[in-house]
């Protein structure tokens, strides 16, 4: 049986790569510190014999007992409000977190995948955005913390990768969606949803016209999978290119929740960028990968989960408590 440690493994996306392994008949070792991350995500895998959890935070020395095949590292802040919230932690797991799993990948002979994003061209100037563009980042700015983490991550990654030979690949993740958001964690799906469930009006930053471009969590999941199995070792986009301005996205919300909030517009945040859509050419050729979720059929499941949780669930999946242990 294929061992595969997959870190951030209690978070959304995180739990979802556990659920695509496990199918896959891999032996799994989650670990996470459980600063975003929630035990519920993964709960129905502890009575599971071919599923284990460490609880630990990655940018401390990371030991695994006996062989691993895999690594996915997924153990990050990934939201404006977290990171904004935990800079120096977003910092630390983006480095030293990353140093440790490859540092673990090359003793154990294993390959890694590192969970990059969309984040690292900033605020695009060049639209679709193709793995050959460099970005256009705000080093020093409020969500500098965020792409650079990344950003140094795909360096350390590529140079262990060309020193030490060993096996990397590298996905930038664009805007994905689906059961298992934390409503109110700054991203834009569940900020509307949570705004509806409340009825509250929804808030759109900006006049709207900034462009997002969302992938359902499955599409998402395969496309690291495929990425993960290939022997490619540079960075490939897994989005959906379908894209569609904020505005049109706050308005087709109020139609699937079938209420009648209004629409109300706050400034733009600093560095929020204005466009973002995948070219996934890169994807489609290498991987023979792109999404088979329409937009509709995903934000319907998505807002079935949301209205399935309990009012306890819900707090939860709101608030996240940020100590000071968790600021160093």
């Amino acid at each position: 049986m294929k061992k595969i440690l997959i870190t951030g493994a209690a978070g959304f996306l995180g739990s979802h790569l556990c659920d695509k392994f496990i199918d896959e008949g891999f032996k799994v070792i989650g670990m996470d510190n459980l600063i975003t991350g929630d035990l519920k995500n993964i709960e129905h895998l502890f009575k599971l014999d071919n599923f284990e959890f460490y609880h630990h935070d990655v940018s401390k020395f990371v030991h695994v007992p006996d062989d691993l095949d895999y690594i996915l590292h997924f153990a990050s802040p990934a939201s404006p409000i977290d990171y904004l919230k935990i800079p120096i932690q977003t910092l630390k797991v983006g480095s030293l977190g990353t140093h440790n799993l490859l540092g673990l990948a090359k003793a154990k002979g294993a390959r890694l995948l590192i969970a990059s994003t969309s984040e690292v061209y900033g605020d695009p100037q060049v639209h679709p955005q193709t793995e050959e563009y460099y970005g256009n980042v705000n080093t020093i700015g409020p969500r500098g913390v965020y792409d650079e983490a990344k950003r140094f991550q795909e360096s350390m990654t590529m140079a262990y990768h060309r020193f030490h030979g060993l096996e990397t690949r590298i996905v930038r993740i664009f805007n994905t969606y689906g059961p298992r958001m934390r409503l109110n964690d700054g991203r834009v799906i569940p900020a509307f949803i949570g705004q509806a469930l409340r009825g509250e009006d929804l808030t759109v930053f900006g006049d709207g016209s900034q462009t997002r471009s969302f992938c359902y969590v499955d599409d998402q999941v395969e496309g690291i999978y495929k990425l993960l199995m290939s022997d490619y070792a540079e960075p490939v986009n897994i989005g959906n290119p379908y894209e569609i301005s904020i505005l049109d996205f706050a308005e087709e919300i109020i139609k699937l929740t079938g209420t009648d909030q209004k629409i109300v517009f706050k400034p733009l945040p600093k560095d929020d960028p204005m466009q973002r859509q995948p070219d996934i050419s890169r994807a489609k050729s290498i991987l023979g990968w792109e999404p088979k979720v329409n937009r509709a059929e995903g934000m319907k499941l998505t807002y079935d989960y949301f209205k399935s949780l309990t009012k306890e669930e819900l707090q939860r999946s709101e608030h996240k408590d940020f100590s000071d242990r968790n600021r160093k």
